[in-house]
């Protein structure tokens, strides 16, 4: 519908999946073109507290996630303490209810401290996190993670894994591809991701629990998942605005561009987008990961793994993927907004976010309202600013300019 005064379309998916809640028109500017969305729900993103607030806080990752529009995140448990226990928790739960300007569910450890080993406290920790993960490390004994599953199914929880076989990484840092070669960088195989993809899925297959699949980046990933989805297993999966629009023909080297999983080939990033298309593919998440300037300062080798998504993500798939004709509207809705809740057993409540899809500018780092400024995307002419973001009749965030 359209608010003649302003040029305020009102977007909802058309499968059904959601709808825009009623909103307040006097909240916009009184000019301009403005398309109205529900709010979007990113399952994977490092809000840094407790532990690392030199990072990023749950106060400004959470500013910076409604300036992108997001309404409702899940934060990753490495942090300090890692969240393995009803006490460890809480101290990040008390955080979130202090500083949270949307909603933030956090992630409980699968295994006490990331170690590996022991398993967190996950009967404790059930009824207040949104799944379990490690992320940042992968799992590597396959008797834990079907431990893990088996304490998964029972709760009723996800599994969210983070894929790597760290008996493969040899000491790299970027893709084992072209760029690797050339410039005399090591490289991390793909198989480092794949290989505990397959594990997983036979563990899943035997277990029967639902499970999740982190920042997916082969193609070698893609086709086993969607072969497991053909086969009914209970799985899912995510993939990252820069997995779908760079490789590592992108590269430069600085630190802005190293994020693990790494930035791959040309032909996993077209295997991604047909993920996508196809559906294998359930959801698009930020892998949004703040560091400090000086930790990001050192160059490819050295720098630390990670970037920062959350307030270029809409406008950067906007304007390449939807802009460009590669995907419809609606399916960017359901890929950012929708599926992520449905997976997650997150519901879509009194919350939007407003945008001028047309309006153009210029990706800066030094705007951004996350404490992390990283990105490879930095001095990109993008279209889509958002104007408002609203939540339970609270605004958010709003943009004056």
């Amino acid at each position: 519908m359209k608010d003649q005064s302003r040029q305020i379309t009102v977007f909802s998916a058309k499968s059904g999946a959601g709808s825009v809640p009623a909103f307040d028109a006097s909240l916009l500017p009184p000019t301009g073109s403005f398309t109205v969305f529900p709010g979007f729900c990113d399952v994977h993103v490092h809000f840094r507290e407790p532990g690392f607030s030199y990072k990023e806080t749950i106060r400004s990752g959470s500013l910076a996630a409604a300036r992108g529009g997001y309404t409702a995140v899940c934060a990753m448990p490495n942090l300090s303490p890692v969240p393995d226990s009803l006490e460890h928790l809480e101290e990040e739960l008390r955080l979130i209810r202090r500083d949270a300007l949307i909603r933030v569910f956090p992630y409980g450890a699968i295994t006490t401290g990331e170690k590996g080993e022991a398993l967190a406290a996950m009967s404790d920790l059930a009824p207040l996190v949104a799944a379990f993960s490690d992320d940042g490390k992968g799992v590597q004994s396959e008797s834990r993670m079907r431990q893990a599953m088996e304490e998964a199914k029972r709760l009723g929880k996800l599994i969210a894994a983070h894929c790597e076989d760290e008996s493969l990484l040899h000491g790299g840092y970027i893709h084992d591809g072209a760029y690797a070669r050339a410039h005399g960088h090591r490289g991390i195989s793909s198989e480092s991701e794949w290989g505990p993809i397959q594990r997983d899925l036979r563990l899943v297959k035997e277990v029967g629990c639902a499970y999740h699949v982190c920042h997916v980046s082969t193609k070698e990933s893609v086709a086993l998942l969607r072969r497991a989805k053909r086969e009914g297993l209970d799985v899912s999966c995510e993939t990252a605005p820069h997995y779908l629009l760079l490789d590592d023909s992108d590269l430069r080297e600085e630190g802005r561009f190293k994020m693990n999983p790494p930035l791959r080939g040309r032909e996993d990033r077209e295997a991604l987008l047909d993920g996508i298309l196809d559906g294998t593919i359930d959801m698009i998440a930020t892998d949004h990961a703040p560091h400090s300037a000086e930790e990001k300062a050192r160059g490819l080798e050295k720098s630390a793994f990670g970037i920062v998504g959350l307030e270029t993500a809409f406008p950067l798939l906007y304007t390449h993927l939807v802009r460009a004709g590669i995907l419809s509207m609606d399916k960017l809705l359901e890929l950012l907004a929708f599926r992520p809740r449905e997976r997650f057993g997150i519901p879509l409540g009194e919350e939007y976010t407003a945008w001028e899809l047309d309006r153009p500018f210029t990706v800066d780092p030094a705007d951004f309202l996350s404490q992390g400024k990283s990105t490879p995307f930095e001095g990109e002419e993008l279209f889509g600013v958002c104007s408002l973001t609203v939540l339970e009749g609270r605004t958010v965030y709003q943009n004056n300019t």
